[in-house]
């Protein structure tokens, strides 16, 4: 396994979603076990992250997250992972922020490849 694998092992990934410029708590659908890994900028505007899933791929971390729109209306969420080592600090350069549309009632899974 590469040093570079070898790092990615150790690392979790946090879901940034973005809304506005407020720092906001999460959506109360939200389970607390996955809003403590999302940090929301502004507010979630009915959209909740239902699960999210770490699994380990040909040793490659591949992480998933379910998108859920409780709202009637579509709603446009921008959103980005970042990889993080075992003390915090971030691994990598990071991603660039991605824009995704979600369908009212609807649900929309995004991922991420460590």
């Amino acid at each position: 396994m590469t040093p570079r694998m070898t790092l990615a092992a150790l690392c979790t990934a946090i879901l940034t979603l973005a809304g506005g410029a407020q720092a906001q708590q999460h959506d109360p659908a939200t389970p607390i076990a996955v809003a403590s890994k999302i940090a929301l900028r502004g507010e979630a505007n009915n959209i909740a992250v239902r699960e999210i899933r770490i699994v380990r791929k040909n040793d490659v971390l591949v992480v998933q997250a379910d998108l859920a729109n409780m709202g009637r209306s579509d709603r446009t969420v921008f959103y980005r992972f970042k990889w993080l080592d075992n003390v915090g600090n971030q691994v990598g350069d990071g991603e660039s922020w991605k824009q995704l549309g979600v369908l009212g009632l609807g649900q929309q899974t995004i991922k991420s490849v460590a």
